[in-house]
């Protein structure tokens, strides 16, 4: 197969892929609420119970940095007009909606939203929010929120930071039900939210829309392959180090990463 063959076929192979795109898929949501905070917002209205939010900034794909241990990557950063923040995480797999994730994503957002010598009274009140394709909690309700509360009085213990899990399983006419059956559709023909399905139809019916949903999944793949690469060279860099027989200097002119790299992968083996 010539090089133009197979890029032929990956556009092929892309173009089914996007048919069977839902907003349950994080690529596919990230991409449709990304620079514009009407759909952001009609999903934290009805999540939220609060028809009156009104969201000032979107951000999606946001990269949130820890220099010492994991860092983390919010598929939805929301900011509404009172300066709540609002993180929206859509998973498919159980597992990646564990109770522990949602309390890091939690904290995660803290350690970043208080610049040095501000008081701790101006940290803002923040949302976690997880839209799962299963009810991970099993208890068939649509919605489940998560408080802290005072042990023996069972007064609220208002810290100004909530969890959120969303049954993206649950059907019925109310409009959170509607919403997740919105989700999970495939053909915006099917959608009750217009504004949601205008949104949808753009990425899967114009040219348009099309050639940027084409253009992100090429991009992906690059991304996979960048990332697989670097793994690799990660562990040659581990293999040269524990043989004892080359210098920093070789190493990074060897596997192609940058001395200082090299430096922090050697300084991360003693931990």
């Amino acid at each position: 197969m010539t090089v133009t063959e197979r890029i032929d076929q990956l556009h092929q192979e892309d173009l089914e892929r996007l048919k069977g795109f839902r907003l349950l898929d994080d690529d596919f949501l990230t991409k449709c609420f990304e620079g514009d905070t009407k759909y952001i917002q009609l999903v934290l209205r009805i999540v939220l119970e609060m028809p009156d939010l009104v969201v000032v900034d979107v951000r999606t794909q946001v990269f949130v940095e820890n220099l010492l241990n994991r860092s983390v990557r919010l598929d939805v950063l929301a900011t509404d007009s009172s300066g709540r923040k609002i993180n929206v995480e859509i998973q498919r797999s159980d597992k990646g909606a564990g109770w522990k994730r949602a309390r890091y994503n939690s904290s995660m957002m803290d350690a970043n939203l208080l610049r040095k010598g501000e008081d701790f009274d101006m940290l803002p009140e923040t949302y976690v929010v997880f839209i799962t394709e299963h009810d991970v909690i099993g208890d068939g309700q649509p919605l489940y929120k998560i408080e802290r509360y005072i042990s023996g009085s069972g007064k609220k213990f208002e810290d100004g930071s909530h969890i959120l899990y969303v049954n993206g399983a649950y059907r019925d006419e109310t409009p959170i039900g509607k919403l997740m059956h919105d989700f999970s559709c495939t053909d915006p023909a099917n959608m009750y939210y217009n504004v949601l399905a205008d949104r949808v139809r753009f990425f899967k019916e114009s040219k348009e829309g099309v050639a940027i949903m084409c253009k992100a999944m090429e991009d992906m793949r690059n991304q996979a392959a960048l990332e697989a690469a670097l793994e690799r060279a990660k562990g040659i860099v581990y293999r040269m180090l524990a043989a004892g027989k080359y210098s920093l200097e070789e190493i990074a002119d060897m596997t192609e990463l940058s001395l200082e790299e090299v430096k922090k992968l050697q300084a991360g083996q003693g931990t």
